[in-house]
């Protein structure tokens, strides 16, 4: 039985600048649930402006930013773009919808690889 890793650890690449400016870039994502992703559509900050919705999620399976007692939207409002983007797509790639991974093999000689395809490449079939 394998254990499942739950908590990822992360640098940010400009890092985080708090009220006193330290600059903070280790930090920790955790997996995200369910209600990580669904609690945050009936917030009135998503509902008025959809894009606000990755700021809550943050807010959410970031579990620690270096010297930052509390983790909140106002902390993801603050990070640089270039450290948001990080994060999302760190995001994407811990809660595994980043790439997936399709066994395939050769043809001609039978030798079995692994391609990588990443996502929003899949087409639905009619």
């Amino acid at each position: 039985m394998s254990v499942l890793q739950t908590e990822f650890p992360f640098t940010l690449p400009k890092g985080y600048v708090d009220k006193e400016g330290n600059r903070c870039r280790d930090g920790v994502m955790r997996l995200a649930t369910g209600a990580d992703e669904i609690l945050p559509l009936k917030d009135p900050r998503v509902e008025k402006n959809p894009a606000y919705l990755f700021v809550i999620i943050l807010s959410r399976v970031v579990v620690k930013l270096e010297h930052v007692p509390v983790i909140n939207p106002g902390v993801i409002e603050g990070l640089f773009s270039e450290d948001l983007w990080y994060l999302q797509r760190m995001y994407h790639e811990v809660n595994g919808a980043a790439a997936r991974s399709v066994a395939t093999q050769c043809p001609q000689c039978g030798h079995g690889y692994a391609v990588e395809i990443p996502l929003g490449e899949f087409e639905a079939t009619p």
